[in-house]
Protein backbone atom coordinates (compact mmCIF):
# COMPACT_ATOMS: atom_id res chain seq x y z
CA UNK A 1 0.00 0.00 0.00
CA UNK A 2 1.19 3.53 -0.78
CA UNK A 3 2.55 5.26 2.32
CA UNK A 4 0.17 8.20 2.01
CA UNK A 5 -3.06 6.48 0.82
CA UNK A 6 -4.62 6.23 4.28
CA UNK A 7 -3.71 9.74 5.52
CA UNK A 8 -4.90 11.32 2.27
CA UNK A 9 -8.17 9.42 2.60
CA UNK A 10 -8.55 10.53 6.20
CA UNK A 11 -7.82 14.14 5.25
CA UNK A 12 -10.56 14.02 2.62
CA UNK A 13 -12.97 12.63 5.23
CA UNK A 14 -12.10 15.52 7.54
CA UNK A 15 -12.95 18.09 4.88
CA UNK A 16 -16.12 16.20 3.94
CA UNK A 17 -17.46 15.99 7.51
CA UNK A 18 -16.12 19.19 9.06
CA UNK A 19 -15.61 21.64 6.24
CA UNK A 20 -12.51 23.34 4.88
CA UNK A 21 -11.78 25.61 7.87
CA UNK A 22 -12.37 23.23 10.79
CA UNK A 23 -11.03 20.18 8.94
CA UNK A 24 -7.99 22.14 7.76
CA UNK A 25 -7.22 23.29 11.30
CA UNK A 26 -7.28 19.69 12.53
CA UNK A 27 -5.06 18.61 9.66
CA UNK A 28 -2.48 21.27 10.49
CA UNK A 29 -2.42 20.20 14.13
CA UNK A 30 -2.01 16.56 13.11
CA UNK A 31 0.84 17.32 10.70
CA UNK A 32 2.85 18.87 13.51
CA UNK A 33 3.21 15.40 15.01
CA UNK A 34 5.51 14.48 12.13
CA UNK A 35 8.15 16.88 13.37
CA UNK A 36 7.83 16.45 17.12
CA UNK A 37 11.01 15.61 19.02
CA UNK A 38 11.25 11.92 19.94
CA UNK A 39 13.64 11.47 22.89
CA UNK A 40 15.47 8.15 23.22
CA UNK A 41 14.26 5.65 25.79
CA UNK A 42 13.23 2.06 26.46
CA UNK A 43 10.05 1.69 24.38
CA UNK A 44 8.80 3.57 21.32
CA UNK A 45 5.10 3.54 20.47
CA UNK A 46 4.42 3.94 16.76
CA UNK A 47 0.83 5.12 16.45
CA UNK A 48 -1.39 4.74 13.40
CA UNK A 49 -2.22 8.45 13.44
CA UNK A 50 -3.28 11.20 15.82
CA UNK A 51 -6.91 10.31 16.52
CA UNK A 52 -8.61 8.94 19.62
CA UNK A 53 -7.47 5.37 18.97
CA UNK A 54 -3.78 6.35 18.89
CA UNK A 55 -4.33 8.62 21.88
CA UNK A 56 -5.56 5.75 24.04
CA UNK A 57 -3.37 2.96 22.70
CA UNK A 58 -0.10 4.83 22.21
CA UNK A 59 0.00 7.98 24.34
CA UNK A 60 -2.00 6.72 27.32
CA UNK A 61 -0.35 3.30 27.42
CA UNK A 62 3.06 4.98 27.16
CA UNK A 63 2.13 7.20 30.11
CA UNK A 64 0.95 4.18 32.13
CA UNK A 65 4.31 2.46 31.54
CA UNK A 66 6.16 5.62 32.58
CA UNK A 67 4.44 5.37 35.96
CA UNK A 68 6.09 1.93 36.23
CA UNK A 69 9.54 3.34 35.56
CA UNK A 70 9.92 2.84 31.81
CA UNK A 71 11.20 5.57 29.51
CA UNK A 72 8.67 5.76 26.69
CA UNK A 73 8.13 7.95 23.64
CA UNK A 74 5.45 8.17 20.96
CA UNK A 75 5.53 8.94 17.25
CA UNK A 76 3.37 8.10 14.23
CA UNK A 77 3.96 5.64 11.43
CA UNK A 78 4.30 8.60 9.05
CA UNK A 79 7.33 9.99 10.89
CA UNK A 80 9.97 10.51 8.18
CA UNK A 81 12.76 9.71 10.66
CA UNK A 82 11.54 6.29 11.80
CA UNK A 83 14.67 4.42 10.73
CA UNK A 84 16.77 6.59 13.02
CA UNK A 85 14.91 5.30 16.07
CA UNK A 86 15.99 1.69 15.60
CA UNK A 87 19.10 2.30 17.70
CA UNK A 88 17.46 4.67 20.21
CA UNK A 89 15.04 2.15 21.76
CA UNK A 90 15.06 -1.49 22.86
CA UNK A 91 11.35 -2.17 22.42
CA UNK A 92 8.74 -1.07 19.88
CA UNK A 93 4.93 -1.13 19.87
CA UNK A 94 3.16 -0.71 16.54
CA UNK A 95 -0.43 0.38 17.05
CA UNK A 96 -2.61 -0.62 14.08
CA UNK A 97 0.19 0.29 11.69
CA UNK A 98 -0.62 -0.04 8.00
CA UNK A 99 1.70 -2.09 5.83
CA UNK A 100 3.62 0.46 3.72
CA UNK A 101 7.14 0.36 2.27
CA UNK A 102 8.20 2.80 5.01
CA UNK A 103 6.89 0.55 7.81
CA UNK A 104 8.14 -2.65 6.16
CA UNK A 105 11.66 -1.21 5.93
CA UNK A 106 11.56 -0.13 9.57
CA UNK A 107 10.27 -3.52 10.74
CA UNK A 108 12.98 -5.25 8.71
CA UNK A 109 15.63 -3.12 10.40
CA UNK A 110 14.24 -3.93 13.85
CA UNK A 111 14.34 -7.63 13.04
CA UNK A 112 17.90 -7.31 11.83
CA UNK A 113 18.84 -5.71 15.16
CA UNK A 114 16.83 -8.36 17.06
CA UNK A 115 14.67 -5.77 18.81
CA UNK A 116 11.55 -6.64 20.81
CA UNK A 117 8.51 -5.78 18.71
CA UNK A 118 4.85 -5.81 19.80
CA UNK A 119 1.73 -5.17 17.74
CA UNK A 120 -1.30 -3.50 19.35
CA UNK A 121 -4.90 -3.27 18.20
CA UNK A 122 -8.15 -2.04 19.74
CA UNK A 123 -10.46 -3.09 16.90
CA UNK A 124 -11.11 -6.10 14.70
CA UNK A 125 -9.31 -4.37 11.82
CA UNK A 126 -6.79 -7.20 11.46
CA UNK A 127 -9.56 -9.37 10.02
CA UNK A 128 -10.11 -7.74 6.63
CA UNK A 129 -13.01 -10.03 5.68
CA UNK A 130 -14.99 -9.08 8.80
CA UNK A 131 -14.05 -5.41 8.75
CA UNK A 132 -15.18 -4.90 5.16
CA UNK A 133 -18.74 -5.68 6.26
CA UNK A 134 -18.83 -2.98 8.93
CA UNK A 135 -20.43 0.48 8.71
CA UNK A 136 -17.05 1.95 9.69
CA UNK A 137 -15.48 0.52 6.52
CA UNK A 138 -18.41 1.55 4.30
CA UNK A 139 -18.17 5.12 5.64
CA UNK A 140 -14.53 5.42 4.53
CA UNK A 141 -13.23 6.98 1.36
CA UNK A 142 -11.88 4.55 -1.30
CA UNK A 143 -8.32 5.53 -0.38
CA UNK A 144 -8.94 4.68 3.29
CA UNK A 145 -10.65 1.40 2.38
CA UNK A 146 -7.61 0.33 0.39
CA UNK A 147 -5.56 0.28 3.59
CA UNK A 148 -7.97 -2.13 5.31
CA UNK A 149 -8.72 -4.68 2.60
CA UNK A 150 -6.18 -7.30 3.66
CA UNK A 151 -6.40 -6.55 7.38
CA UNK A 152 -4.42 -3.94 9.30
CA UNK A 153 -1.41 -5.45 11.04
CA UNK A 154 -1.63 -8.89 9.49
CA UNK A 155 2.00 -8.87 8.26
CA UNK A 156 3.06 -8.24 11.87
CA UNK A 157 0.79 -10.90 13.30
CA UNK A 158 1.98 -13.54 10.86
CA UNK A 159 5.69 -12.76 11.25
CA UNK A 160 7.65 -15.13 13.56
CA UNK A 161 9.77 -12.16 14.70
CA UNK A 162 6.82 -10.50 16.44
CA UNK A 163 7.34 -10.91 20.20
CA UNK A 164 3.77 -10.36 21.43
CA UNK A 165 0.40 -8.74 20.81
CA UNK A 166 -1.46 -6.33 23.09
CA UNK A 167 -5.13 -5.43 22.89
CA UNK A 168 -7.91 -3.63 24.73
CA UNK A 169 -10.65 -6.24 25.34
CA UNK A 170 -10.95 -9.91 26.27
CA UNK A 171 -13.02 -10.48 23.10
CA UNK A 172 -10.14 -9.27 20.92
CA UNK A 173 -7.62 -11.19 23.03
CA UNK A 174 -9.46 -14.44 22.23
CA UNK A 175 -9.44 -13.63 18.50
CA UNK A 176 -5.74 -12.75 18.51
CA UNK A 177 -4.66 -15.99 20.21
CA UNK A 178 -5.26 -17.77 16.91
CA UNK A 179 -1.98 -16.22 15.70
CA UNK A 180 -0.13 -18.20 18.40
CA UNK A 181 1.66 -15.21 19.88
CA UNK A 182 1.64 -14.12 23.55
CA UNK A 183 -1.41 -11.85 24.00
CA UNK A 184 -1.38 -9.14 26.66
CA UNK A 185 -4.59 -7.43 27.79
CA UNK A 186 -3.98 -3.69 28.14
CA UNK A 187 -7.31 -1.99 28.95
CA UNK A 188 -7.96 1.52 27.72
CA UNK A 189 -7.51 4.19 30.37
CA UNK A 190 -7.76 7.96 30.80
CA UNK A 191 -4.65 10.09 31.23
CA UNK A 192 -3.41 12.06 34.20
CA UNK A 193 -4.31 15.24 32.30
CA UNK A 194 -7.85 13.92 31.71
CA UNK A 195 -8.27 13.29 35.43
CA UNK A 196 -7.03 16.77 36.35
CA UNK A 197 -9.23 18.47 33.76
CA UNK A 198 -12.31 16.48 34.77
CA UNK A 199 -11.85 17.66 38.35
CA UNK A 200 -11.97 21.29 37.21
CA UNK A 201 -15.31 20.91 35.42
CA UNK A 202 -17.18 18.91 38.06
CA UNK A 203 -19.12 22.05 38.99
CA UNK A 204 -20.96 21.77 35.68
CA UNK A 205 -22.80 18.75 37.04
CA UNK A 206 -24.46 21.04 39.59
CA UNK A 207 -25.20 23.92 37.24
CA UNK A 208 -27.74 22.24 34.95
CA UNK A 209 -31.33 23.36 34.55
CA UNK A 210 -33.40 21.06 36.84
CA UNK A 211 -36.43 21.05 34.49
CA UNK A 212 -34.41 20.04 31.44
CA UNK A 213 -33.02 16.56 30.92
CA UNK A 214 -30.41 15.76 28.27
CA UNK A 215 -29.28 12.43 26.88
CA UNK A 216 -25.87 12.33 25.24
CA UNK A 217 -24.48 10.29 22.36
CA UNK A 218 -20.80 10.81 21.51
CA UNK A 219 -20.16 9.04 18.22
CA UNK A 220 -16.47 9.90 17.98
CA UNK A 221 -16.11 8.94 14.33
CA UNK A 222 -18.14 8.14 11.22
CA UNK A 223 -19.66 4.69 10.87
CA UNK A 224 -21.87 4.73 13.97
CA UNK A 225 -25.22 5.20 12.21
CA UNK A 226 -26.17 1.55 12.75
CA UNK A 227 -25.33 1.77 16.46
CA UNK A 228 -27.67 4.67 17.19
CA UNK A 229 -30.31 3.01 14.98
CA UNK A 230 -30.50 0.11 17.47
CA UNK A 231 -32.15 2.46 20.00
CA UNK A 232 -34.00 4.80 17.62
CA UNK A 233 -37.39 3.37 18.66
CA UNK A 234 -36.45 3.77 22.33
CA UNK A 235 -35.46 7.41 21.82
CA UNK A 236 -38.74 8.04 19.99
CA UNK A 237 -40.70 6.65 22.97
CA UNK A 238 -38.68 8.77 25.37
CA UNK A 239 -39.20 11.94 23.32
CA UNK A 240 -42.96 11.26 23.31
CA UNK A 241 -43.14 10.67 27.07
CA UNK A 242 -40.84 13.52 28.15
CA UNK A 243 -41.57 16.80 26.31
CA UNK A 244 -38.63 18.49 28.06
CA UNK A 245 -36.13 15.84 26.93
CA UNK A 246 -33.28 16.75 24.55
CA UNK A 247 -30.58 14.72 22.83
CA UNK A 248 -27.01 16.00 22.48
CA UNK A 249 -25.11 14.38 19.60
CA UNK A 250 -21.38 14.92 19.15
CA UNK A 251 -19.46 13.87 16.07
CA UNK A 252 -20.49 12.72 12.59
CA UNK A 253 -23.80 10.87 12.64
CA UNK A 254 -26.91 10.49 10.49
CA UNK A 255 -29.97 10.96 12.68
CA UNK A 256 -32.37 7.98 12.23
CA UNK A 257 -35.50 8.73 10.20
CA UNK A 258 -37.72 7.91 13.21
CA UNK A 259 -36.23 10.89 15.06
CA UNK A 260 -36.37 13.47 12.27
CA UNK A 261 -39.62 14.93 13.61
CA UNK A 262 -37.78 15.75 16.85
CA UNK A 263 -34.96 17.63 15.12
CA UNK A 264 -35.65 20.76 17.17
CA UNK A 265 -34.83 18.77 20.33
CA UNK A 266 -31.58 17.35 18.99
CA UNK A 267 -28.45 19.44 19.43
CA UNK A 268 -25.49 18.71 17.16
CA UNK A 269 -21.85 19.41 17.96
CA UNK A 270 -18.85 19.03 15.61
CA UNK A 271 -15.39 17.75 16.49
CA UNK A 272 -14.19 19.08 19.83
CA UNK A 273 -10.79 19.22 21.49
CA UNK A 274 -10.11 16.74 24.28
CA UNK A 275 -10.92 19.35 26.93
CA UNK A 276 -14.10 20.47 25.14
CA UNK A 277 -15.13 16.83 24.75
CA UNK A 278 -15.20 16.29 28.53
CA UNK A 279 -17.02 19.59 29.00
CA UNK A 280 -19.66 18.43 26.51
CA UNK A 281 -20.11 15.15 28.37
CA UNK A 282 -20.50 17.03 31.66
CA UNK A 283 -23.46 18.88 30.12
CA UNK A 284 -25.61 15.76 29.75
CA UNK A 285 -27.54 13.81 32.37
CA UNK A 286 -27.23 10.31 30.88
CA UNK A 287 -24.64 8.94 28.47
CA UNK A 288 -25.83 6.45 25.84
CA UNK A 289 -23.53 3.73 24.45
CA UNK A 290 -25.53 1.57 22.01
CA UNK A 291 -23.89 -1.19 19.96
CA UNK A 292 -25.15 -4.20 18.01
CA UNK A 293 -24.97 -7.08 20.48
CA UNK A 294 -23.38 -10.16 18.94
CA UNK A 295 -21.81 -8.35 15.99
CA UNK A 296 -18.06 -9.22 16.08
CA UNK A 297 -16.89 -5.70 15.31
CA UNK A 298 -19.16 -4.18 17.98
CA UNK A 299 -18.23 -6.85 20.51
CA UNK A 300 -14.58 -5.92 20.05
CA UNK A 301 -15.22 -2.30 21.08
CA UNK A 302 -13.78 -1.15 24.40
CA UNK A 303 -15.51 0.61 27.30
CA UNK A 304 -14.14 4.09 26.46
CA UNK A 305 -17.59 5.72 26.38
CA UNK A 306 -18.22 4.45 29.92
CA UNK A 307 -14.79 5.67 31.09
CA UNK A 308 -15.10 9.17 29.68
CA UNK A 309 -18.60 9.74 31.02
CA UNK A 310 -17.78 8.20 34.38
CA UNK A 311 -14.75 10.44 34.80
CA UNK A 312 -17.06 13.48 34.97
CA UNK A 313 -19.72 11.71 37.02
CA UNK A 314 -22.22 10.98 34.23
CA UNK A 315 -24.00 7.59 34.35
CA UNK A 316 -24.00 5.39 31.25
CA UNK A 317 -26.62 3.05 29.82
CA UNK A 318 -24.84 0.71 27.40
CA UNK A 319 -25.63 -2.26 25.22
CA UNK A 320 -24.92 -5.57 26.93
CA UNK A 321 -21.85 -6.46 24.86
CA UNK A 322 -19.23 -8.67 26.47
CA UNK A 323 -16.95 -5.70 27.17
CA UNK A 324 -19.60 -3.51 28.76
CA UNK A 325 -20.85 -6.42 30.87
CA UNK A 326 -17.27 -6.97 32.11
CA UNK A 327 -16.70 -3.24 32.77
CA UNK A 328 -20.00 -2.12 34.30
CA UNK A 329 -21.44 -3.41 37.56
CA UNK A 330 -25.05 -3.45 36.38
CA UNK A 331 -27.28 -1.18 38.42
CA UNK A 332 -24.38 0.18 40.50
CA UNK A 333 -22.01 2.25 38.36
CA UNK A 334 -23.99 2.00 35.16
CA UNK A 335 -26.54 -0.11 33.33
CA UNK A 336 -26.33 -2.64 30.51
CA UNK A 337 -29.34 -3.26 28.30
CA UNK A 338 -30.20 -6.25 26.09
CA UNK A 339 -33.63 -5.28 24.76
CA UNK A 340 -35.50 -2.13 23.80
CA UNK A 341 -37.57 -2.48 26.97
CA UNK A 342 -34.32 -2.67 28.99
CA UNK A 343 -33.14 0.55 27.39
CA UNK A 344 -36.43 2.35 27.95
CA UNK A 345 -36.86 1.32 31.60
CA UNK A 346 -33.26 2.07 32.61
CA UNK A 347 -33.14 5.48 30.97
CA UNK A 348 -36.57 6.33 32.39
CA UNK A 349 -35.49 5.50 35.95
CA UNK A 350 -32.46 7.78 35.64
CA UNK A 351 -34.53 10.57 34.12
CA UNK A 352 -37.07 10.48 36.93
CA UNK A 353 -34.81 9.76 39.91
CA UNK A 354 -32.15 12.45 40.27
CA UNK A 355 -30.73 10.85 43.43
CA UNK A 356 -30.25 7.49 41.66
CA UNK A 357 -28.74 9.29 38.70
CA UNK A 358 -26.20 11.18 40.82
CA UNK A 359 -25.34 8.08 42.85
CA UNK A 360 -24.72 6.02 39.73
CA UNK A 361 -22.63 8.79 38.18
CA UNK A 362 -20.60 9.07 41.37
CA UNK A 363 -20.07 5.30 41.48
CA UNK A 364 -18.94 5.33 37.84
CA UNK A 365 -16.43 8.05 38.65
CA UNK A 366 -14.99 6.01 41.50
CA UNK A 367 -14.75 2.94 39.26
CA UNK A 368 -12.81 4.89 36.65
CA UNK A 369 -10.44 6.43 39.19
CA UNK A 370 -9.87 3.07 40.89
CA UNK A 371 -8.96 0.99 37.83
CA UNK A 372 -8.96 2.99 34.59
CA UNK A 373 -6.44 5.82 34.83
CA UNK A 374 -2.85 5.64 33.64
CA UNK A 375 -1.83 5.37 37.31
CA UNK A 376 -4.29 2.62 38.25
CA UNK A 377 -4.90 0.51 35.12
CA UNK A 378 -4.02 -3.17 35.77
CA UNK A 379 -1.15 -3.87 33.35
CA UNK A 380 1.04 -6.06 35.54
CA UNK A 381 1.52 -8.69 32.81
CA UNK A 382 2.69 -6.04 30.37
CA UNK A 383 5.05 -4.54 32.94
CA UNK A 384 6.56 -7.98 33.61
CA UNK A 385 6.87 -8.63 29.88
CA UNK A 386 8.85 -5.45 29.24
CA UNK A 387 11.02 -5.77 32.35
CA UNK A 388 11.95 -9.29 31.34
CA UNK A 389 12.72 -8.30 27.75
CA UNK A 390 14.66 -5.14 28.59
CA UNK A 391 16.65 -6.67 31.44
CA UNK A 392 17.71 -9.61 29.30
CA UNK A 393 19.15 -7.43 26.53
Amino acid sequence: MNRWSAPIGKAWSLFRHEGLFRGGARLIRASRELFRTVPAGDILFVGSGVGASALYRAHHTAEALRFHGFRTSVTTQYDPFLLRYAEKFSGFVFHRSFSTPHIEAFFAELKRRKKTVMFDTDDLVFDGEVFQKTPAYLAMTPLEQKAYISGVGRPFLEDPALSAVSTSTSFLADRLRTFEKPVLLVPNCVSDHDVAHAATISHRRNARTPQKRTLGYFSGSSGHDRDIATIAAVLERLFCQYPELTLFVAGPLTIPAALQSYADRIERAPYASREEHFENIARVDINLAPLEIGDPFCESKSEVKFLEAGLVGVPTVASATRTFCESITDGVDGWVAKTEDDWFSRVRILLEDSKRRDEMGGAAQQTVLRRSTTKTVPIEDTVHFWRDRLLNR
